[in-house]
């Protein structure tokens, strides 16, 4: 057993499972530690990640991710926009779960929709089309009375 992992002894019996599942389960305090260009760990969506050996292979420098090192840079992950390979690299840095008392209390976000993510779907779709309808509206409105006039 490794020295973050958690057994029945140590939580539950769900995060016992979950640990045989998913790989060690290790709590924030434990990633907290991790936080230097020795040692960096991230967690994102719940999956703890070890991103030592990516640090100076990073496109956005080394700096950014010793900024999220040792915390929960979910938000700061998708707020970014990464690409389908980046989240694809990320599976060979996996090194576990984050514990089930650590995750936040409203619940993991979906990956694949953010708030940003609706919010851009309003403004670059439905806005727009709805003004392109009003003015078209507008436009046969006027020209219809005018012929008639």
């Amino acid at each position: 057993m490794e020295p973050g992992e958690r057994t029945e002894a140590g939580g539950c019996a769900a995060a016992a499972a979950a640990a045989e599942a998913a790989g060690p389960v290790f709590t924030l305090e434990e990633v907290r530690k991790r936080n230097s260009s020795r040692e960096a760990w991230l967690v994102i969506h719940g999956h703890v990640y070890d991103v030592t050996r990516f640090l100076e292979e990073h496109p956005g420098g080394e700096e950014v991710l010793l900024e999220q090192a040792g915390r929960d840079a979910t938000e700061s992950f998708e707020d970014v926009g990464h690409s389908t390979d980046a989240r694809e690299m990320l599976k060979q840095y996996y090194i576990g779960e984050i514990h089930p008392h650590d995750r936040k209390k409203e619940g993991s976000k979906n990956p694949s929709m953010t708030s940003s993510g609706q919010a851009s779907f309003w403004s670059t779709w439905l806005i727009p089309i709805f003004g392109a309808l009003v003015i078209g509206l507008m436009y046969r409105y006027y020209m219809l009375d005018g012929r008639t006039s």
